[in-house]
């Protein structure tokens, strides 16, 4: 995500980066440089002029002409000024005010058909599982057909109860008999996919209207998706002028290049971005940090967020097994096997290495083979349980049954060997020198 923002930023601020001085006029290029980055990235023209005003009048005072470091002092101006435009430092805002325990919450999830309203709705549900909240999933779409049994086969799928009534034409008397149910099985999150239409219209702003007074909402999220760009925004601007809105969910955030409806949404509508939509899967759901977003786009990274996600699969014991194991050279392809699944589990690779500082924009989606990583996996699969033990036993036989069984070759079998034997070196080093970050780069030095 931000790729070519990224990209054309990061170049703005070598005109100031890592400079002992800086003048005005650098400051102007470098602001010039990033209003231009800005505005290809579809950001609002208004947010943009905001944002280089902003930008330009604190850049040119005293504190960063005269400052020891002027480039560094630079860089984190224009680091807090998106932030700001992000939505700002307050955490508060950004999460949900849901009541409880003992009090039932119920979230209303607003938005146009095809903006995955429903997926968003069934993947909030997870998250708020697995925080520890019991979510109940209601149908009240009743105008889109399918979008009942959709629901179903999400809730499903992570395992939380859906409401819905067939034949039903009142999303009202759905919410009231659905909250009925919630009371008496001790559900304290209600999560409602709304009705949706192509656009916006008398008739279904009416419908929501309804819902919202007889269902008193603690939030009203609108669902939107980040590939539309301005019009992203201009939705959320008339969703919140007609009905009211606490927040936003951009879905496809994984594939939003540009970012402009991410860096308008707060500026335009005063409504905070609190979730993001970054892949298919029901995990694919983030909250939204406009600091660790705006560090992104600086080329920063986001190490936070790789931790977080790393923690969310990664079980702490195992992770401390498989050092001993790295340790005393006891890793094992069965190991490997466990990690090239945690791996997958975490997201997408281009997503994960966004993260890394320094990355941004290195590495496109086509320069990850995937490829090969499935065809490790088959390999190791592949093999039987003692093979995967110890890899000294496959021989030429062996070799060949592995093949045959992953659909792949000899060569690619003995290339993953010799590549698991190298690894097994390397992680013995990094894990002996780990604490020592000296030791463990000439450890590494060479082997890549």
């Amino acid at each position: 995500m931000f790729d070519k923002l990224t990209q054309k930023v990061t170049d703005a601020l070598r005109f100031v980066a890592g400079k002992s001085t800086i003048s005005e006029k650098n400051i102007e290029d470098a602001v010039d440089a990033i209003k231009m980055a800005l505005l290809e990235a579809d950001v609002n023209l208004r947010v943009v002029r905001r944002f280089v005003n902003a930008t330009i009048e604190e850049a040119k005072g005293e504190k960063v002409l005269r400052a020891v470091d002027p480039g560094q002092q630079f860089v984190k101006i224009v680091h807090d000024k998106l932030v700001s435009f992000l939505g700002g430092d307050d955490i508060a805002e950004q999460k949900l005010k849901l009541r409880g325990p003992d009090v039932i919450s119920t979230v209303l999830m607003l938005g146009l058909q095809g903006s995955g309203k429903t997926t968003s709705s069934a993947k909030l549900a997870l998250r708020l599982k697995k925080e520890g909240r019991r979510p109940l999933l209601i149908a009240c779409d009743l105008i889109r057909p399918a979008a009942m049994e959709q629901l179903a086969v999400l809730g499903k799928q992570i395992d939380v109860p859906v409401h819905r009534e067939e034949g039903a034409k009142d999303s009202v008397k759905v919410y009231a008999n659905a909250l009925a149910w919630a009371k008496q099985n001790r559900i304290d999150t209600l999560i409602v996919d709304t009705t949706g239409r192509l656009q916006i219209d008398e008739v279904m702003m009416a419908e929501l209207s309804r819902l919202k007074e007889a269902a008193q909402p603690d939030e009203m999220l609108l669902v939107a998706d980040a590939m539309t760009g301005q019009s992203a925004v201009d939705i959320a601007k008339t969703f919140d002028e007609k009905i009211g809105l606490t927040g936003v969910v951009l879905t496809k955030f994984d594939s939003d290049t540009r970012g402009g409806a991410a860096l308008s949404l707060k500026t335009i509508t005063g409504k905070p971005l609190k979730f993001t939509g970054t892949g298919e899967k029901p995990e694919d759901f983030e909250p939204f940090h406009p600091e660790r977003i705006a560090g992104r786009i600086l080329g920063m990274g986001d190490v936070v967020s790789l931790v977080e996600k790393a923690q969310e699969v990664i079980d702490q014991k195992e992770a401390l097994e498989l050092q001993k194991k790295m340790e005393k050279e006891n890793f094992t392809l069965e190991d490997w096997l466990a990690q090239l699944r945690s791996i997958k589990k975490m997201g997408s690779l281009q997503s994960m290495l966004e993260m890394i500082p320094g990355m941004q924009g290195q590495i496109s989606e086509d320069d990850i083979d995937k490829a090969d990583l499935k065809r490790q996996e088959a390999i190791i699969s592949s093999m039987t349980r003692k093979e995967r033990a110890n890899h000294l036993i496959i021989g030429p036989p062996r070799r060949s049954r592995i093949a045959k069984g992953s659909g792949t070759s000899v060569a690619e079998v003995a290339r993953l060997l010799k590549k698991f034997e190298k690894m097994r070196v390397m992680m013995k080093k990094m894990a002996k020198h780990g604490k020592n970050p000296e030791n463990m780069m000439s450890a590494m030095q060479g082997r890549f």
